[in-house]
């Protein structure tokens, strides 16, 4: 039994597991009294925010379900048309930058909480095997194939994010994941790493 709401909680299920949403603030309490196995909730400095790491023995990652964190504004649509466009600019500008911010915050505030989690010995840090990742993925294909041929909203957002996802993905293998490689070249060789 594992805390973990939305897309991931039905692709948990898929894979065999028992999905349960709680709120943030009854995880500590339900990992405590086996309520619940598992969870998963932000990241590592919300994680140790809640103490999790004081009633969990692994901390395991990646987190596969969400594969970051993003902000979102909804306004009225009318209302958004009806401000002028110096206004209209405004409320975007500040959207961006309120995510922009929180990206930037939680990037700072995630690594060093990993780093204090690990140093401490609280909790034993291991990557999900790649077979066990593999298998949440065919489930999540499995999904999101369903809801595309279900839903004709789903299937044009998909249409549309579908090919830019395929894109990111071969553009950061090409620079962001070769760049990490590079900067840790020295730590690989020396088996550091």
């Amino acid at each position: 039994k594992m805390r973990i709401p939305g897309v991931g909680g039905e692709v948990f299920n898929r894979a065999g597991g028992t999905a349960v949403t709680l709120p943030g603030s009854e995880l500590y309490t339900s990992l405590q009294t086996g309520v619940i196995d598992a969870a998963e909730f932000v990241a590592a400095y919300n994680d140790r925010s809640l103490g999790l790491h004081e009633v969990t023995k692994y901390y395991y990652f990646p987190g596969w379900q969400e594969p970051g964190p993003t902000l979102e504004l909804v306004v009225n649509k009318d209302a958004y048309e009806s401000l002028p466009e110096d206004l209209r600019t405004m409320v975007d500008v500040a959207a961006r930058e309120a995510n922009a911010d929180m990206l930037d915050l939680y990037t700072a505030y995630n690594q060093a909480a990993l780093a204090q989690l690990k140093a401490s010995g609280a909790v034993d840090v291991r990557q999900l095997p790649d077979a066990i990742l593999l298998e949440l993925q065919r489930h999540a294909e499995a999904y999101i194939g369903e809801l595309i041929a279900n839903d004709p909203v789903a299937a044009k957002v998909y249409a549309s994010w579908k090919p830019f996802a395929d894109g990111a993905k071969i553009y950061h293998r090409t620079a962001e994941q070769a760049f990490m490689r590079a900067r840790d070249l020295a730590e690989i060789a020396t088996g550091e790493r």
